[in-house]
């Protein structure tokens, strides 16, 4: 599967309307646009992308890492897929693909931002479930380890207080880490973890415990919620606009015809 190259490219705000450059074919568009990047050059990028062009690409200041590796990888080598009237650039030997789509139009070829929109977002919800459900089998490894030092599953994520009633306590330097990191905690409320909620649900009738996972905003951080017990089986579920109020009714791990097994 091809690798798409998103690393600081996924700050959205409101599409700007501007004047953007036209060319007679995507390859010309994608050569301005290395070059372009390569000096960042504003007033080129402005003319190609729109003034608002910082909030797709990353700037070397921001991110040289970003702007290093598609440098990098142009040289490497690049080529353009096209698809009717839409055209992509792969850059690289792994030929990632940009998330900034090239239409054609009668005044000529010219980057498609509202594409470029849609296709970020779109990339980000993939990775943002893809993270929900490593995280997911990372619990099911700390409930094992939680139950080898105690003879019991843990009923919480993190501990209370001076306490080791959860799978996650702070520790000091020399002492055994706790079974879970902090990751699940956000940064900020209501952030999530890679925009996802996660809560300790019972796993049926048994003693053991299965957890639930939502995103914290339905279609803009992630579309299916997910499910796994403790047997690291995992199912999902697409709860659609009201995923927020159906969650709050799960309290057992009991997946009925909603909930489709995912093959791993």
């Amino acid at each position: 599967m091809k690798k798409v190259l998103i690393s600081g490219w996924l700050a959205l705000f409101a599409l700007p309307v501007f004047a953007q450059q036209y060319f007679a074919t995507p390859e010309k568009a994608a050569t301005a646009l290395a070059e372009a990047i390569s000096t960042q050059n504003e007033p080129a990028l402005n003319g190609l992308l729109g003034e608002d062009w910082r909030q797709y690409l990353p700037q070397r200041e921001a991110d040289p890492q970003a702007v290093a590796r598609f440098l990098r990888d142009w040289k490497v080598g690049h080529k353009i897929v096209e698809q009717g009237d839409m055209a992509h650039l792969n850059v690289g030997r792994e030929e990632w693909q940009l998330p900034l789509p090239m239409l054609k139009s009668a005044e000529g070829w010219h980057f498609d931002m509202a594409q470029a929109a849609d296709e970020i977002q779109t990339r980000e919800i993939g990775r943002n479930e893809l993270s929900a459900i490593q995280a997911m089998h990372a619990y099911v490894d700390a409930q094992n380890e939680y139950y080898q030092h105690f003879q019991r599953y843990a009923k919480k994520l993190f501990s209370s207080a001076g306490k080791k009633d959860g799978l996650y306590w702070p520790t000091q330097p020399g002492e055994e880490p706790s079974p879970l990191g902090p990751a699940f905690s956000p940064v900020e409320p209501g952030e999530g973890y890679h925009g996802y909620r996660f809560r300790i649900i019972h796993d049926g009738d048994k003693q053991t415990v299965a957890l639930l996972a939502w995103p914290v905003a339905w279609g803009e951080t992630g579309v299916m919620s997910f499910m796994i017990d403790q047997n690291d089986r995992v199912y999902q579920a697409n709860l659609g606009k009201d995923t927020e109020t159906l969650v709050q009714a799960i309290t057992r791990f009991t997946p009925d015809e909603k909930w489709q097994a995912i093959e791993q």
